[in-house]
């Protein structure tokens, strides 16, 4: 968990300066670069000051599936960029959604989703826990009547992901928060594809944010990692005793990975947005691309709510290619510098067919009716010249 004795020295800081050096603990060797606490324990000089650390009763750690150096600097840096109480680091993305639910929904509750979620997600929401007795109302993300229709009951929690994956839908985070809160719900976003840079849920109204920062966070394809960001006292009281018996720790190896990716973050999402920008014109004037999808376009179908709480548009495009699978394959396999894979957020350029990769385990009904066709791809958009990408597109659409 994040130091809390940090907070009011660094919380005034810009966001360049919070991302090189926000929780900035060094050992007494003074080093530069934030150390690597690469151990799974941790010894007491006594056996009363180990009794009194389990009890609570002095500060320090116990055992890293609790808490660990290298992650407390982690956790730390992350919620000052968040702007939030508290935050604790997860093995994974998926980790990090899982505990954020699991940790405080319960048999007999009600939550409610969007359809458009990656499959992991869904698979949580609409697979998972009803399995544990928990009722599940999915709605069209964009339609707030379907949000006040189903919040109309008491909720416990709201899980949500804007811009969805992968078709970019944008759902009203502070119209959506406004109505849960109201049902006593719980608002969880998922930020992933806006990033931390460009949106931030916490002041738009909801209560947690998870990220994969596998994506962005880390971005050169390093590593997996999660984050759990809220209020102190659901990080403290709500999310800790769950993650502490459970298990879904970070790798110290992998934090101090995300710390260094941390350090370029907002250098590296200004540019790949920039790249995304020129990429969503050009493919938009192709005849062999049948629509564009991109949030920073007027043409996006809620192109005025995504100005309204994101910055930019981010690294994310969607489109469809103007024919059939085949056709998007053809496509795909004469890609020369893009990468076909189904990461993203990485300082490389990628791309997948969602249909048949990111999102092959959702129904196929599902699929159709919230546009994932068999011609839509998703591309990530990367670091190289942006000359170069466009060259590798045109060239691949041609052929």
């Amino acid at each position: 968990m994040a130091n809390s004795d940090k907070k009011a020295s660094t919380d005034a800081h810009g966001t360049a300066t919070k991302l090189v050096r926000g929780g900035l603990n060094r050992s007494r060797f003074k080093e530069t670069s934030e150390a690597i606490y690469m151990n799974s324990g941790f010894v007491y000089d006594t056996a009363e000051e180990a009794a009194g650390r389990f009890k609570g009763e002095n500060d320090g750690y116990i055992y890293s599936r609790y808490a660990n150096p290298t992650l407390s600097i982690f956790e730390e840096r992350m919620r000052l960029l968040e702007g939030a109480g508290g935050a604790l680091g997860t093995a994974s993305g998926m980790a990090a959604v899982n505990a954020a639910l699991m940790s405080f929904v319960k048999a007999g509750d009600h939550v409610v989703a969007p359809k458009a979620l990656f499959g992991s997600c869904l698979y949580i929401i609409d697979e998972v826990l009803p399995r544990f007795g928990v009722n599940v109302t999915l709605v069209n993300g964009t339609d707030l009547d379907q949000w006040k229709n189903a919040l109309s009951q008491p909720t416990s929690a709201v899980f949500l992901e804007t811009p969805s994956n992968p078709t970019l839908e944008i759902v009203d985070i502070a119209a959506v928060s406004d109505m849960a809160h109201k049902v006593g719900a719980t608002v969880i976003v998922d930020n992933v594809f806006a990033t931390p840079i460009f949106q931030k849920p916490l002041e738009l109204g909801a209560d947690v944010v998870v990220y994969s920062a596998t994506k962005h966070i880390d971005g050169q394809g390093r590593c997996l990692g999660g984050i759990v960001l809220g209020s102190e006292e659901f990080i403290e009281e709500t999310l800790f005793p769950y993650a502490k018996h459970t298990g879904p720790a970070l790798s110290p190896f992998n934090a101090w990975n995300l710390l260094k990716g941390l350090e370029t973050l907002d250098l590296r999402i200004e540019k790949q947005t920039d790249n995304a920008e020129n990429i969503a014109e050009f493919l938009s004037n192709s005849s062999k691309v049948k629509r564009v999808i991109y949030p920073g376009r007027d043409d996006h179908p809620q192109a005025q709510l995504a100005k309204a709480q994101m910055r930019r548009g981010s690294t994310l495009i969607a489109f469809e290619i103007n024919g059939s699978q085949e056709d998007t394959f053809e496509f795909l396999n004469a890609l020369e510098l893009i990468d076909i894979s189904n990461n993203l957020g990485d300082a490389k350029s990628l791309i997948t067919h969602p249909t048949t990769t990111t999102h092959s385990s959702v129904d196929a009904a599902l699929k159709s009716e919230l546009g994932i066709n068999d011609n839509l791809v998703r591309l990530s958009v990367g670091l190289e010249t942006v000359d170069d990408l466009l060259t590798d597109l045109g060239s691949a659409l041609e052929r």
